[in-house]
């Protein structure tokens, strides 16, 4: 509480607008005008959010004053600035998104909805989101839908009724009705598809070389001597499934092997469904003498399941993953698979939404295809290609 400086009385003082970056104070008993050469005092911070009017009424000024001087208007005394900004800082002033939206049209801010974050390709997915669209002064709102249909459909409907100014998705391996998606390319907010995309919106995509990805790993399989190559899919009416058993089917048919519909299993990449394959597979007659699992991380669990059993990885079964991270090359025995380098797929959605902010009506979607490289590591290595790569590596097998 101020008390007047000529007659020290408080109930009757009141505040009289700012001076020379100090609150000024009019006291009506002694009719007495004084600031208080303590500086500004800030009141206990409020619950609500701080607005403009708030720190304009804590200085005794207008709120456009207040605006001028948060947005680096020449046209305000540098004391009167300097006094607004600490105000603003004690008060925790935080500008209103929403508010400048409204007035802009924009938010700066786009959406990326992702199955899982813990997953190291989507979490690097994202890193590459985020360098693109950060350099061109965008924000990044990340949601994630663990692989879950109705999460993935609050996750967008959140997103854009925050008014986000783009929406970069993958979704989840539930999704198969997109009509949460359509509204918002309807009214024209620019979406991108990655990895996970969907036919049923005229949307840019970014994709993986699905099916050459798969060829090539199956076909490294045989050239190790494989002949009973099972496939450890995923749903079957996920896209990336169907492209990646089109491929391991190809390879098959060019060297001549059969298709045996015994060794085909679609699950839902949960761990205990893979291991569940993985028995029945070994149950049979003539079981598998490789595995290509269109996951990588199911093919972590095949690893440890194998290994569980006493059946040795590669000279028994050989396993290959599809997608590459850093367990893949620590663990024993490192894992064959294919790099689908995330980082790049992130990086070139961000550009596809940048493009299609700048060109408007006129941008014309489009998918760009990624890429893979085939890595070979011990887990595939059969025979004598096996004995050549420990003696090039040095390694003991």
């Amino acid at each position: 509480m101020i008390k007047c400086t000529k007659c020290h009385l408080a109930d009757s003082v009141m505040r009289a607008g700012f001076i020379r970056g100090r609150q000024r104070y009019h006291c009506k008993a002694c009719n007495y005008h004084f600031t208080d050469d303590k500086g500004v005092v800030v009141p206990e911070k409020k619950r609500r959010q701080t607005t403009i009017s708030d720190v304009a009424r804590e200085l005794g000024v207008a709120p456009s004053t207040v605006s001028r001087a948060l947005n680096g208007h020449s046209d305000i005394n540098i004391n009167t600035r300097r006094a607004i900004m600490e105000v603003a800082r004690q008060l925790d002033y935080q500008p209103n998104l929403l508010a400048q939206s409204l007035k802009s049209s924009e938010t700066k801010t786009i959406g990326v909805v992702i199955p899982d974050i813990e997953r190291p390709f989507f979490a690097t997915a994202v890193s590459g989101i985020q360098q693109v669209v950060g350099e061109a002064g965008y924000r990044v709102m990340i949601c994630q839908s663990k692989e879950s249909y109705e999460i993935e459909v609050s996750n967008v409907q959140a997103l854009i009724g925050s008014r986000v100014d783009g929406l970069l998705i993958c979704h989840s391996r539930e999704t198969e009705n997109f009509d949460h998606v359509k509204p918002a390319a309807t009214r024209g907010i620019p979406i991108v598809h990655f990895d996970r995309v969907c036919n049923e919106v005229d949307s840019a995509k970014v994709i993986l070389d699905d099916w050459n990805g798969a060829f090539n790993v199956t076909e490294h399989l045989i050239e190790q001597g494989a002949r009973h190559i099972a496939i450890l899919a995923g749903p079957e009416g996920l896209l990336i499934s169907q492209s990646r058993l089109a491929g391991y089917r190809s390879a098959l048919l060019k060297h001549g092997l059969p298709l045996r519909n015994e060794l085909r299993a679609h699950i839902n990449f949960r761990p205990e469904s893979a291991v569940a394959a993985l028995d029945a597979w070994l149950a049979l007659p003539e079981p598998p003498d490789a595995i290509f699992a269109v996951n990588y991380t199911n093919a972590f669990d095949l690893l440890v399941a194998l290994k569980a059993r006493h059946i040795r990885v590669p000279e028994d079964v050989a396993v290959v993953g599809f997608g590459d991270e850093f367990m893949a090359s620590m663990i024993e025995p490192g894992l064959t698979t294919v790099n689908l380098h995330p980082y790049r797929i992130g990086q070139q959605a961000a550009r596809l939404f940048l493009e299609q902010v700048q060109q408007k009506e006129a941008f014309q979607p489009r998918t760009f295809v990624i890429t893979g490289d085939l890595v070979i590591r011990q887990s595939s290595l059969k025979g004598k290609s096996q004995l050549a790569h420990a003696e090039f590596f040095k390694l003991d097998i």
